[in-house]
């Protein structure tokens, strides 16, 4: 039995997706969402978007509904990545690419700038620190990067050019929106 995801808002408003039931995979709940699309509001529109552990899809399909230029979704699981690409078709979703690997292949590899990033690994892996030193030289200067952690933010070892701006709790859910200064 597949899950279901709700987009929130923008030309998808209200749209249900499915994605796998797969272990660790937890799709940002709709508050946070709601919460981390209102305070990137203004900056959405047109920006080039990756969402680095992409899981259920929901913060890159949520991006594309609401006007991002392009998404770049990275998931290695390969029953949840066939489940994103029939949902990029489904919508018809040209602007949205997606790298079927781990986000330790993919972003050495990257060579393109990012204005939103999405930082929101399964929280057993304990990747927040590999992934914010990896995809740190992609956030272009005063990019936004939206990290999600099950502890506090502070305990996270993010690049110290990371500024964060607003923060959020919600149940378990830790949530903080940063931006690259340099």
């Amino acid at each position: 039995m597949k899950n279901q995801l709700r987009i929130i808002g923008g030309q998808w408003k209200r749209r249900q997706l499915p994605f796998a039931s797969v272990e660790g995979l937890r799709p940002t709940p709709d508050r946070v969402r709601e919460t981390l699309f209102n305070w990137l509001m203004w900056d959405i529109q047109n920006a080039a978007v990756l969402d680095v552990c992409t899981g259920s899809g929901a913060l890159g399909f949520e991006a594309l509904s609401r006007g991002a230029a392009s998404v770049l979704m990275i998931e290695p699981e390969a029953l949840q990545a066939k489940i994103l690409k029939q949902n990029i078709q489904l919508l018809e979703a040209k602007n949205c690419d997606l790298k079927v690997a781990t986000a330790q292949q993919v972003l050495p590899k990257l060579n393109q700038q990012f204005d939103v990033i999405f930082l929101d690994p399964p929280y057993s892996l304990d990747l927040w620190t590999e992934l914010a030193i990896l995809l740190d030289p992609l956030a272009r200067e005063n990019a936004y990067i939206y990290v999600e952690a099950d502890r506090e933010l502070t305990q996270l070892q993010l690049p110290n050019t990371w500024q964060l701006l607003k923060s959020s709790k919600a149940g378990t859910v830790r949530a903080g929106l940063y931006q690259k200064k340099l």
